[in-house]
């Protein structure tokens, strides 16, 4: 098996040309033609609403594709919009929600809200970015959470952020070595050992993102008994805390029985 390191970094290193195969697939053509064509005729949350195929699409470039039986739902977060602190959208602490209301604030841009950039091509452009982590999760999950790692980290404001999405905060949890059982303390004292360890600036810097994301893709390895890359010895030494490689292999062997 082609280690989580080498593959990432093979759809990494070439994103652009790793999105136009993805969007220059027929399905996905065809997807993105047919919302294109009838975004703009779509003037309110319920004629949103009313085109299923539309709507998928559109739920699906936001992540949301689990999510889109709860039309009631996302009825509330559309209509409420984002102005409003106290709005659904604002309160759900999911910025997929967030964002998803933002580009359809129908309540603040009424009838123009389809007409931006925003609303048509940009759309379309986080439906292919969707498709193409959906399918390098089909082979391997943990490059379909670097990728995600990748796009979304650097939009978290706060560990508390890191902590309310399962993805992010799987990455988070396998470089440092986190436990499950981390999930039943306090929020605000996983908050305080995330901060501990990861200055969350950090993300925001796409060379300090990098490395954060190398020592993932190869410690996924080592967790799901992948042979990982060499290249993880240039960052087990890091000033920054975290659980060294040697203890996960003493770990895994132990786990496995192994000498």
């Amino acid at each position: 098996m082609v280690s989580t390191y080498v593959t990432y970094q093979r759809i990494a290193a070439n994103l652009d040309q790793s999105l136009t195969l993805t969007a220059s697939k027929k399905s996905v053509q065809l997807e993105s033609d047919y919302y294109l064509s009838k975004i703009g005729d779509v003037k309110s949350v319920e004629e949103f609403l009313g085109d299923t195929r539309l709507f998928k699409f559109a739920m699906t470039a936001f992540g949301l594709e689990d999510m889109a039986y709860a039309k009631g739902m996302i009825r509330k977060v559309l209509e409420e919009g984002v102005s409003d602190p106290t709005s659904f959208a604002n309160r759900l602490n999911d910025d997929r929600f967030l964002d998803l209301a933002t580009v359809f604030d129908f309540t603040t841009n009424g009838e123009n809200t389809t007409a931006t950039t925003a609303a048509r091509q940009g759309v379309v452009d986080k439906y292919v970015r969707q498709t193409m982590e959906v399918n390098a999760g089909e082979e391997n999950d943990g490059v379909r959470l670097a990728l995600y790692f990748q796009r979304a980290a650097p939009k978290v404001e706060s560990a508390y952020g890191l902590l309310a999405d399962d993805a992010l905060w799987e990455v988070v949890k396998t470089v440092y070595g986190f436990p499950d059982e981390m999930a039943n303390a306090d929020i605000d004292k996983q908050a305080a050992a995330v901060e501990k360890r990861l200055d969350i600036e950090d993300l925001k810097d796409p060379e300090k993102l990098a490395q954060l994301l190398v020592r993932f893709t190869n410690m996924w390895d080592v967790t799901q008994n992948v042979e990982p890359s060499p290249i993880l010895n240039l960052f087990t030494n890091s000033s920054t805390p975290s659980i060294g490689l040697d203890l996960v292999m003493t770990l895994h062997n132990l786990k496995h029985g192994g000498g």
